[in-house]
């Protein structure tokens, strides 16, 4: 517990990757471009893909071993770190790896401390949270790319165990109040549909800012490239001009279309 009498959660502060990355790798190619990050993870995750490039620290069974394991740092000990990290052109903090939104608190806690350094903050996200965690995270949140894995509920509910309305509500508040990308993993006989893909880059157009303006055309998409690994070994990579077909179909409701993993 908290001096202040708030309850840590289990997994508050417990570090279990750090590292400082091209703010392109997040992915983010229009916020701050050209810039370094540091990036930290935890463990633990919200849904349960089961193509995770990340499963060691989200939801495999080896991911719980860092609930006693992992290293903790306070929000201060990570903020220092980060600022010492200046010297080698680090610009902020980005939560990434895991799911961080499954510790929201921490993220809260240090964005905080982050922006009274005169850093920024990233948030890397799958976007299933409740419009009530992302208002207690609008003030310390400068950009996020949000995962828009599909646009049907039958891929979300039955293959990842997560809920697409949630996920479509928090991307349209979260477009008011920083930058946002989107990144969509075209998996092989789930969500490679042209279809499917234009379908998102409608909705992504329709989005709309703070003061009610139609705004989305400007808001990048990341289209990337699955590869089989974890419990998705069944299927080949995504075809590489399949890729580029989609991008182009994207296009054509979207300013800034990017492919990922070719």
């Amino acid at each position: 517990m908290c001096a202040d009498g708030r309850v840590v959660p289990t997994g508050y502060g417990r570090v279990t990757s750090l590292a400082l990355d091209p703010i392109e790798k997040k992915p983010l190619n229009r916020f701050m471009p050209g810039s370094r990050i540091l990036s930290v993870g935890s463990y633990g995750c919200n849904l349960r893909c089961p193509f995770c490039q990340n499963s060691e620290i989200s939801w495999s069974e080896q991911a719980y071993r860092y609930e006693t394991e992992a290293e903790i740092l306070t929000p201060e000990e990570l903020t220092d770190i980060a600022v010492s990290a200046k010297t080698k052109g680090n610009i902020g903090l980005a939560y990434t790896y895991n799911e961080p939104l499954t510790d929201y608190e921490f993220v809260r806690d240090t964005g905080q401390l982050i922006h009274e350094a005169g850093m920024v903050n990233v948030l890397v996200t799958n976007g299933c949270a409740s419009l009530e965690i992302l208002r207690e995270l609008t003030p310390v949140i400068d950009a996020m790319n949000i995962d828009l894995k599909g646009f049907t509920r039958e891929y979300y509910t039955d293959v990842l165990k997560g809920d697409l309305d949630m996920v479509l509500e928090f991307i349209k508040e979260a477009v008011k109040v920083c930058h946002v990308e989107l990144t969509t993993l075209i998996v092989p006989g789930y969500n490679d549909s042209e279809e499917e893909v234009r379908n998102i880059a409608e909705f992504i157009a329709g989005l709309k800012d703070k003061d009610g303006n139609k705004t989305g055309v400007n808001i990048p998409l990341h289209i990337s490239r699955f590869f089989p690994q974890y419990m998705m070994t069944d299927r080949p990579p995504t075809d590489v001009d399949h890729i580029y077909h989609l991008k182009e179909a994207a296009s054509e409701k979207l300013r800034y279309v990017y492919t990922g993993n070719c």
